[in-house]
């Protein structure tokens, strides 16, 4: 099956013993199952994907009922992957963990922790002030954000506090170190964004 990738739940890091016994950091990834609700076609929809859902909705509207109902669940995420062959695949499907190889190089893009309103040294790396001659309340402090007279004002874009984190990410270049088909869970090595428990996309990457 040729499908680019899956939806998966990030469970949380361990540690991963091989038969010649070391150790990886890995992090755990419950992929599926996930459901095709929709195969999108050029004649139809002007390009091919395949669209899965994954995770149980609480609460769905009626025009998203109504695009579900073929697939016959209730699903809080709805994505698009690219897929080779569209034959392949059909409303109501079932799509696992074994579609990922042991070996295999992926992508993994999730949404970063929250982090609250952060300073400029935590959040933008800043060194801060000196921590002599006087400076008694400039340890942490962002310096000068701009002149008075020229341009008499702070440039947009310029790195201050502010809301920390939350952002999409996407790590590459990471490795399938095992799989569980029966669980539908995929190690991976290293760590990957979010917080447990959080949605993450897996795709295949092409070396």
């Amino acid at each position: 099956m040729t499908i680019a990738g899956l939806l998966g739940r990030k469970i949380g890091m361990t540690t991963y013993y091989h038969d010649d016994g070391t150790a990886e950091p890995v992090t755990a990834v419950e992929v599926g199952p996930c459901v095709v609700t929709q195969v999108k076609t050029e004649e139809r929809d002007g390009y091919e994907a395949v669209q899965i859902g994954f995770g149980a909705a609480r609460r769905l509207n009626s025009p998203e009922a109504g695009h579900q109902d073929r697939s016959g669940g209730r699903f809080s995420h709805l994505q698009e992957f690219s897929a080779d062959d569209l034959s392949e695949f059909e409303v109501g499907q079932e799509l696992k963990a074994d579609i990922f190889e042991v070996g295999e190089t992926i992508k993994v893009i999730g949404t970063s922790k929250g982090k609250g309103f952060s300073g400029v040294v935590r959040r933008w790396g800043f060194r801060g002030g000196p921590k002599t001659h006087g400076q008694s309340d400039r340890h942490r402090a962002p310096g000068s954000i701009g002149a008075g007279t020229s341009p008499g004002r702070v440039w947009p874009g310029t790195k201050m506090p502010g809301h920390y984190g939350v952002d999409r990410i996407t790590v590459k270049g990471l490795k399938v170190v095992a799989t569980d088909v029966d669980k539908n869970v995929v190690l991976v090595r290293g760590p990957i964004p979010g917080a447990k428990n959080s949605i993450v996309r897996i795709e295949k990457q092409s070396t």
